[in-house]
Order: structure tokens, then C-alpha cells, then sequence
């Protein structure tokens, strides 16, 4: 699986990804993922909102904008009642004794990248889902609750500026309205790119029938960090997710000619912007949190002229809520100070925020207890589709380590005896929750 996935989207000059949403690259993991499948027997369908899902033991009833797709193995269709008539192996077979709504155990993560992002975010989650579920019918593993293996849509938000925009609109923490306002780089809307990509964008929206279905999602990822390097261990589990947001800043300020402009003369906005990302790194330090200037968009963007407008994006995130509103703060406060002086407008829009995720510790403790009680806890910066879906859901997360502590990065790495280590720990926590 993983080498057939290598190939999908990998930049020659960077080797880097490019699996962005609705792109070229994206159909082709999504139709390696429906290809993984069907080859299991799994009943496939696409939500109303793009993202995957391939059950055993039946889907839930078809929503409005997806279609299951009963997949066969031999000529013979799994059962796909979605109302939950009896107990199911692994193997498909279905056996007495219903369990609830609400108690489908759920794994999976993403399969989209960043900008020249690594082989390991996102894409570890959703294979070591399918292999954890060979390594269930190994062990021949009888599943007492309905499963299913998800990939979530433009989890990484790297096309239209917005992280988890699948699980948000899931979760009903993205409205049809603001989605249809998301646009990228070239001024595609969301909705054209869904539409191009074969799918129906009237249909998006809160998937709450959805989700009522699903009584635990575990995400397993790459860690994104160095912690378990550091502790020796090949696998922890998630304790809490910080708060973080994206907060864009737009400089306004008068082009002119570069070669005849008197400095004194100039509203240039971008030693403005300048100022302002090193005020960022200065109270970020202070606080003890992070806050990055990643991205920047300049007009008229001439090597001879003045700029009109700087445009920079903010990511910032912290342990707590406080300390994250304080950074923040300053850093708005710094760039309006400096604005001042410059003769610049400034405009500060907050265009999304996460507040922090606790995971429950039921759920948390009950995946320690399955492994034993020796995997660390660790908190982390990154947020994930698990961090959304917890509102909902009752969620999880398992970390891969990594050693290089690099992640958003062709550097980023797992090693194969870490990531088995990762399958199996997944296995375990699958067969204790799904198959008592």
C-alpha cells in the first residue's frame, strides 16, 4: 500500500507532495482508497461533504450527495443492512445480537498534503487503518460493532486557506455559506472545485445522522515532534490538542515607483509587515508558545515598485486559551503601533480558530488499558480532524514516532518498524473496542 501511494502526487524537483483538494492528485488517492476497499470487501460510499468511508458491517443510510457502493470479494456483496442486524466478523460475516446506533467504531485520517508536504501526514493514519483490519482477520478477530476506515477531505486546507474543511462540515463548524466563500490561489471557489471533481456541492453541510452512528474515532498520526525519540517509544497516545488559529493581516499602503520614491515620501506597507513578523517571534518566545508568518501575498508585487498591499497569514497556537489570546494580542497590537508610524492601514480578520481539545479520557483511558497501560501521553500543536470531530464524537488519537521531529516537510519520517509497531497498537485498540 505504501509504496503504491509514494508515487501519488510527489513533486520531482522538491520531493515533496502535492496531494492539494480536488486536484488531480487528490482523485488519485481517493481512488486508491475506494480501490483498498472494495479489494476488502468494504462497503464504500462518499458523504455528502467528499470524505470517504468504507464499512463493515453495513453503512449508515445513504445520505443526501453519497451513494454506498456495496463492494464483493468473490462475487458474493457484503452485508449492507446500515441498520445493524447482527454482530459481524471480520471476514463480513454477520452473527446475532445488534449493538446500538451510535456504536460504530471509526479509524482514518487524510490522505491531502501541504504545499510540498512528507509521505507520513495523514496518509500513515489511512493505511494503517486498512492494515490493522488485515492484521484483525489474521488474528480472525469477530467483530461485535460496525467499523469503518475514513479519509476526511482537505484536511490540510493547503488550496482554500482552511484547515478540516471535511470534518468541520461534519461537525456543522462550517457552514454552507462560509464554504462557498472559500477560494484559492487562482479565485476557484469550493464549490466549482467539488463540482469539477465529480461531486455535488448543494449538498454540503452538517452530516449530524452521520455522526450519531459513530460511538469512537481513533486517528493515528505521524508524530510531529520529537517527544517519543526522546521517550524511546515507538507509539503514544494523544492527551490534548492546543488551541491555535489563523488571523490574516492586510497592510494597506500607496504604490509607487521604487527608483523615484523619497523614503520619507513613502507609505510602504511592507517594512510594516516586516516588524510585525518579528514581533511575532518576540512574543511567542516571551510566552512560551508559537506563532509563524508562513505565508505572504504582495501587490502590485513588482521588483520596481511599492507595494500596495502586504497580505500575511498568522498561525499561532498555545498550551492554553490565555496565553494564546495574549500572544495574539501583542502581535496586533505591535503591527497597529507600527501601521502608525508608516502611514499604513491595517485590517486584522481571524479566519479560523479551534479551541483546545481535551480528548476524553474515558475513551484515552480505555485505549491505555488495551495497550497495556505503558504508552506515554503527549499533548501536541497540530490539530486534526479527530481535534474537530470531538464536539461530536467520542475521540482518540495514537502518534507514530517520528525522529526527525520534522512534519509539513519531504524530511518528515517513521521508520517500518515503528510503523508496524503503530499497526499493531491500532489492531489492539480496534479489537478491543469493536469486538468484545
Amino acid at each position: 500500500m505504501w509504496s503504491e501511494l509514494r508515487r501519488i502526487g510527489r513533486d520531482a524537483d522538491s520531493g515533496g507532495y502535492r496531494r492539494h483538494a480536488w486536484t488531480g492528485a487528490d482523485a488519485d488517492c481517493r481512488n486508491w482508497f475506494q480501490e483498498q476497499a472494495e479489494a476488502r470487501g468494504l462497503v464504500y460510499e462518499t458523504d455528502r461533504n467528499g470524505n470517504q468511508w468504507a464499512w463493515l458491517g453495513g453503512p449508515p443510510p445513504a445520505s443526501v450527495g453519497g451513494t454506498p457502493t456495496p463492494a464483493s470479494v468473490g462475487g458474493t456483496p457484503t452485508p449492507a443492512s446500515g441498520g445493524g442486524t447482527g454482530n459481524v466478523s471480520a471476514s463480513g460475516r454477520s452473527t446475532p445480537g445488534a449493538p446500538a446506533v451510535g456504536d460504530a467504531v471509526v479509524t482514518g485520517s487524510h490522505l491531502d498534503s501541504v504545499p510540498d508536504g512528507g509521505a507520513f501526514d495523514g496518509p500513515l493514519g489511512v493505511v494503517s487503518a486498512f492494515a490493522a483490519l488485515d492484521e484483525l482477520r489474521r488474528r480472525g478477530a469477530e467483530f461485535t460493532r460496525p467499523f469503518a476506515i475514513t479519509n476526511f477531505a482537505d484536511e490540510e486546507g493547503a488550496r482554500f486557506g482552511l484547515a478540516c474543511v471535511g470534518s468541520r462540515l461534519a461537525a456543522g463548524q462550517l457552514t454552507r455559506e462560509q464554504a462557498y466563500a472559500l477560494r484559492d490561489a487562482d479565485g476557484v471557489c469550493l464549490p466549482e472545485a467539488m463540482e469539477a471533481a465529480g461531486l455535488d456541492p448543494g449538498t454540503i453541510g452538517a452530516d449530524p445522522e452521520r455522526l450519531a452512528r459513530v460511538g469512537a474515532f481513533v486517528e493515528l498520526h505521524v508524530e510531529q515532534g520529537r517527544a517519543l525519540d526522546v521517550s524511546g517509544d515507538p507509539v503514544g497516545i494523544a492527551s490534548a490538542i492546543w488551541p491555535h488559529g489563523r488571523w490574516r493581516f492586510d497592510f494597506r499602503g500607496e504604490a509607487n515607483h521604487a527608483g523615484t520614491t523619497r523614503l520619507a515620501d513613502r507609505r510602504d506597507p511592507m517594512p510594516t509587515y516586516a516588524e510585525t513578523v518579528l514581533a511575532a517571534r518576540r512574543e511567542a518566545e516571551l510566552a512560551g508558545a508559537v506563532a509563524t508568518f508562513g505565508k505572504v501575498s504582495v501587490e502590485p508585487n513588482g521588483v520596481n515598485a511599492i507595494p500596495s498591499l502586504v497580505r500575511g497569514w498568522l498561525d499561532s497556537r498555545a498550551a492554553d486559551q490565555a496565553v494564546l489570546d495574549a500572544v495574539v494580542s501583542a502581535i496586533e497590537q505591535a503591527a497597529k503601533d507600527r501601521a502608525e508610524r508608516d502611514g499604513v492601514d491595517l485590517a486584522v480578520v481571524r479566519e479560523s480558530f479551534t479551541p483546545v481539545v481535551e480528548f476524553g479520557h474515558a475513551l484515552r483511558d480505555e485505549i491505555g488499558r488495551l495497550l497495556g497501560g505503558r504508552v506515554p501521553l503527549l499533548g501536541t500543536g497540530a490539530g486534526h480532524d479527530a481535534g474537530i470531530l470531538s464536539a461530536a464524537v467520542p475521540t482518540a488519537m495514537l502518534f507514530v514516532r517520528n525522529p526527525t521531529g520534522v512534519s509539513h516537510s519531504p524530511a518528515e519520517y517513521a521508520a517500518e518498524d515503528d510503523c508496524v509497531a503503530g499497526v499493531l497498537a491500532l489492531a489492539d485498540v480496534l479489537e478491543g473496542l469493536a469486538c468484545r
